[in-house]
């Protein structure tokens, strides 16, 4: 049981640690896209004004920032709720193991 328990455990960080670095990509594949988006954007207006360029370009860098914010408060999210899973194993684990341990201290004695 203890075994089981901790197990759980482990797996539940390692997912934690998956689907924060799987946010972390989604939020550079968003940034990347966005800013290509904007050059792309720019390269088609060719010979337009600087300011055009400039008003494109923070409106794909604000895009960006927006969802790579919402990528990460779902990570966020995502993991407060793992440790939370976590830290409930976590005392049935520990309560666990006091039991055995103190069953075995008594049949030591």
């Amino acid at each position: 049981m203890k075994t089981e328990v901790l197990k759980a455990i482990k797996a539940a960080e390692e997912q934690y640690q998956t689907e924060l670095a799987a946010a972390k990509a989604e939020r550079e594949r968003s940034i990347s896209t966005a800013t290509l988006e904007a050059d792309t954007l720019v390269m088609k207006a060719g010979g337009g004004s600087e300011e055009y360029k400039k008003k494109r370009l923070e409106d794909a860098r604000r895009d960006a920032a927006r969802k790579r914010e919402e990528i990460l408060r779902e990570g966020e999210r995502k993991a407060a709720l793992l440790r939370e899973q976590a830290g409930k194993n976590l005392d049935g684990a520990v309560r666990l193991l006091l039991s055995r341990f103190e069953a075995e201290v008594y049949v030591k004695d």
